[in-house]
């Protein structure tokens, strides 16, 4: 699992292992591996991802044992006056007399106590359908971990997205706080213009309209920032209305040479997982097929019998061997088999398109990564031009050269620039880490 490496310290540690709650007033400064190490920690996904390991780790040992003995050690207490139990009781208590073969005594006999002690031991010779289960258990167990992992990069990836989606609702809030502040000014001088006659109401009212839609779409950043901060409270399990404020920026940080090739995924978690799931298949057909295979069985039976307890006097053993063979069970075998044949096929079936699949994903987060660093480049040259003519438009619009809609359109364009640009950075950051996802780097 890949979520994070290093936190720095008492930080980290103090958001790790105390209970993260929080005023609404208070402000959480959080990075990016800060964010990723508490999900790590808290996430629930992840939590039941454990879980689950720790379930297929106890089925495994379970059936890891075929070989073992199974010990059975008992106490039976039983009173009786049964002819032929009296009797078996006597015999095995070694307390039988002459005086006991008396026909009167033997269809009469005095009701009598007995305490049996015994130890059972049964040990497997031949179970060729436990050891095909043993080794289901194995790769369903290595299945499960391999889930566990790939849980880890799903939450880590959506910790990335929903973290620098706010990191860009943030910085386009800026961007707009800006303008506001700008066409404020703006909206005073028409104001002055206006009230001398430079300008008619149509000019005079277009900077109000102007201003009326920077604060509308301020209104819906602010509420994108509050979708993205609750999102990334639930996935941290942040209690409380935490005022979450990302202190990193929408810097890319590169693909290492080797991811930026067309990687081979075979080795991501979730095709391992798929592929350990289709032995694991594989490996259930073949238990039960085996099931219509005869099984032999060791057994050691041994008793203390007395009329007193515990029953410790006189000792008894018996030791045999049992072969069992189901030859017909009523012709449930064949569908048994055919329903386990086709499970193995659909589990080889989903790991050989989630293999052939992967190589588009990785196709498609390298192309993205392409657009989305030229789409940078040419967000970058457009602001630059755009705020190099909003400057030239406003001192002309100051000494009175420019008309109200040609500097309206050029602060439109420089806000627009801005946004596009955080744009393209954004979706540079997340078609590397998509490409991380997909390549399981």
């Amino acid at each position: 699992m890949k979520l994070v490496n290093r936190v720095p310290g008492y930080i980290l540690a103090l958001l790790l292992f105390l209970p993260v709650t929080v005023n609404a007033e208070d402000v959480l400064r959080l990075s990016l591996e800060q964010a990723l190490e508490i999900a790590s920690k808290k996430n629930y996904s992840l939590k039941a991802a454990r879980a689950r390991v720790d379930r297929a780790e106890a089925r495994s040992s379970q059936a890891g044992r075929p070989y073992l003995p199974t010990v059975t050690l008992s106490e039976t207490m039983v009173y009786t006056n049964d002819p032929a139990a009296a009797f078996t009781y006597k015999l095995r208590q070694g307390k039988i007399r002459q005086s006991d073969f008396d026909p009167a005594k033997l269809n009469n006999p005095d009701g009598i106590a007995d305490f049996q002690l015994g130890l059972e031991v049964r040990q497997p010779i031949l179970n060729i359908d436990a050891d095909k289960g043993r080794l289901e258990s194995r790769a369903s167990r290595k299945s499960a971990e391999y889930q566990l992992e790939r849980a880890g990069d799903n939450i880590a990836f959506e910790v990335k997205k929903t973290y620098f989606s706010l990191v860009l609702a943030r910085n386009n809030l800026q961007a707009v706080k800006r303008s506001i502040n700008t066409m404020r000014g703006h909206d005073r001088e028409a104001e002055k213009a206006y009230k001398k006659g430079l300008i008619n109401r149509s000019d005079r009212y277009s900077t109000a309209v102007r201003l009326a839609e920077l604060q509308e779409q301020q209104m819906i950043i602010e509420d994108d920032i509050r979708t993205a901060s609750d999102a990334l409270r639930h996935m941290l399990r942040l209690e409380g209305e935490t005022d979450i404020v990302p202190v990193d920026g929408l810097q890319s940080r590169g693909v290492s040479g080797a991811l930026a090739d067309d990687t081979p995924v075979s080795e991501r978690a979730d095709l391992k997982a798929l592929e350990a799931n289709s032995e694991a298949a594989g490996y259930r057909y073949e238990m039960v097929k085996a099931g219509s295979m005869p099984r032999v069985n060791a057994f050691l039976q041994t008793s203390l019998n007395d009329d007193f307890f515990p029953g410790l006097d006189e000792h008894s053993w018996t030791l045999g061997l049992n072969m069992s063979w189901t030859i017909y069970d009523g012709g449930r075998q064949p569908g048994r088999e055919q329903e386990a044949k086709a499970s193995e096929l659909e589990s080889r079936y989903a790991y050989e398109e989630a293999r052939d699949r992967s190589r588009f994903e990785v196709r498609h987060a390298l192309r993205s990564i392409s657009t989305a660093k030229s789409r940078i480049a040419v967000a970058g040259n457009a602001l630059k031009e755009a705020g190099l003519s909003l400057d030239y438009t406003g001192e002309r619009y100051r000494s009175g050269m420019a008309m109200t809609f040609e500097l309206l359109g050029r602060e439109q364009a420089y806000t627009y620039a801005q946004m596009r640009l955080n744009k393209a950075r954004y979706d540079l950051i997340v078609a590397e880490s998509l490409l991380e996802y997909y390549t399981g780097g």
